[in-house]
């Protein structure tokens, strides 16, 4: 089992198959909030959907194309962060993240996209992390920009969010100028 303990109450975790009941709990509790900013909440409807992604992901990692976490707060699941996949031949990723109803504001998603970051230039030798976030999306955009992410563009209608396009961020950083 792949662990990171970021303190003394966050932990980075994989996902395996034995957590999708909580994570399926997590997304069902936390599906209003998420829904809009999120396209495939209205596709995890039962504990068995969310057995399906962990599947996939455990794959994911197999083939060396990147991971999805739980991040685990206190010992419960709070959310998920992961690589959408990795470019080896360009070295570089893209980070996906959500946090669950109630585990907002705690400085969870920073510090576990600190973490994230450091470990795909560190470990993995990766020279370019990119994070989109729809344009509206207020506090997700809010993590790149406090982890020294330079915001690249805009690109319009890049997401199908359920009845409209929305616009999203591009936000880029590159090894050399990680935030020390």
């Amino acid at each position: 089992m792949f662990a990171y303990k970021i303190d003394e109450s966050i932990e980075l975790r994989l996902l395996e198959t034995r957590h999708a009941d909580r994570l399926f709990r997590l997304t069902d509790q936390s599906r209003n909030s998420l829904r809009k900013w999120l396209p495939w909440i209205d596709f995890t409807k039962t504990e068995e959907d969310s057995r399906n992604f962990i599947g996939g992901t455990m794959q994911q990692f197999a083939r060396n194309d990147g991971f999805q976490a739980g991040i685990w707060y206190n010992g419960e699941l709070a959310g998920v962060i992961g690589l959408h996949g990795i470019n080896w031949s360009n070295k570089s990723t893209s980070i996906g993240y959500w946090l669950g109803t109630g585990f907002e504001g705690k400085g969870l998603m920073t510090k576990s996209c600190q973490a994230v970051v450091d470990y795909c230039f560190n470990e993995l030798e990766l020279n370019r992390i990119e994070i989109r976030t729809a344009t509206e999306n207020v506090k997700s955009a809010a993590i790149p920009q406090r982890l020294g992410f330079k915001q690249e563009g805009r690109l319009q209608q890049a997401e199908w969010l359920y009845d409209q396009f929305v616009d999203h961020y591009v936000f880029g950083l590159v090894k050399e100028e990680q935030k020390r």
